[in-house]
C-alpha cells in the first residue's frame, strides 16, 4: 500500500513503463541545496498559502540538504514535450530507505492525529506551485509580506521568483533555488511546479533500518496513488 507500493517511483532515475494506458519516463533533476538553520521544514505553496509565522512544519536537524526531484515525461511519444514534477525528496543523510509513512506538519504544541492506513494530513497547492523552506527563517529572510508579491515573486526583474522559476538556464523549467533575501545565514527556498497542478499533497518521510527519517519526500500523484486518502 502506498506509499510503499511498486507505484511509488520517487528518484528512480531513467526508469520507464506504462501505467492505465499512459507512458511515464523519468529523469531526477539536482536542485541544489535546501540550507536550512533552524531545521523547521515547510511545505506549502509559496505564492499564496506561505506565511511569515504560525506555519505547521516537520522538524529535522538544521543543515544544508540536497533536494532532488522526479520529473516525468508523460508525452507519447516520449520527446519531453509534457513534463511533470512527480517527487521532490529532501535528503537528510546518504543512508538507505527502506520503509515510508506519511509525516504530519504540525505548530508548536500539536499532536499528529493517529491515521488510517492510506491516510495524509497534507498541504494545499492554489498555484500550480510548492515550496521547502526553513519555516523559522521565513522571519528573518523575507521583508514586509505586503510587498511579496510586487517586488519578489512578480516584480518583472530577471531575479523575480517567477522569472527564475521559469528560467531553465537556472535549474530546469518548473523548478528554482533562491536565496531568502534578508538572510544572513545562506537560507534558501526551492520552488517546485507541483504536477498536475492545485491540489492536496502528502509529505511522506523515508526511513532507515534503524527508523530514523533519512528522507522527506513531497508526492505530487503524477504517478497514481489510488489507495490515499486526505485525512479531515
Amino acid at each position: 500500500m502506498w506509499p510503499n507500493d511498486a507505484q511509488w517511483k520517487a528518484l528512480a532515475d531513467g526508469e520507464r513503463f506504462v501505467l492505465d494506458g499512459r507512458p511515464f519516463v523519468l529523469h531526477v533533476v539536482d536542485c541544489g541545496e535546501l540550507v536550512m538553520p533552524t531545521g523547521q521544514l515547510l511545505a506549502c505553496d509559496p505564492f499564496f498559502l506561505m506565511l511569515p509565522s504560525d506555519n505547521a512544519t516537520i522538524t529535522v536537524p538544521p543543515g544544508r540538504y540536497p533536494v532532488k526531484v522526479t520529473v516525468a515525461d508523460i508525452s507519447e511519444q516520449g520527446d519531453g514535450s509534457n513534463l511533470r514534477e512527480a517527487y521532490a525528496t529532501l535528503f537528510l543523510n546518504e543512508r538507505p530507505e527502506v520503509t515510508r509513512q506519511p509525516l504530519t506538519p504540525l505548530r508548536p504544541g500539536e499532536t499528529a492525529p493517529e491515521l488510517e492506513a492510506g491516510e495524509f494530513i497534507g498541504f494545499g497547492v492554489d498555484s500550480a506551485t510548492a515550496c521547502c523552506v526553513d519555516a523559522s527563517a521565513l522571519a528573518y529572510g523575507m521583508p514586509d509580506e505586503s510587498i511579496w508579491y510586487d517586488d519578489l515573486f512578480d516584480s518583472g526583474e530577471d531575479d523575480s521568483w517567477f522569472s527564475q522559476m521559469y528560467d531553465p538556464a537556472h535549474i530546469q523549467d518548473g523548478i528554482a533555488n533562491i536565496p531568502l533575501p534578508l538572510a544572513r545565514d545562506g537560507a534558501t527556498i526551492i520552488l517546485i511546479r507541483s504536477g498536475w497542478g492545485d491540489g492536496e499533497y502528502p509529505i511522506v518521510g523515508g526511513f532507515d533500518a534503524t527508523g530514523s527519517l533519512v528522507r522527506v519526500h513531497l508526492d505530487f500523484f503524477v504517478i497514481p496513488a489510488s489507495d490515499t486518502t486526505h485525512a479531515e
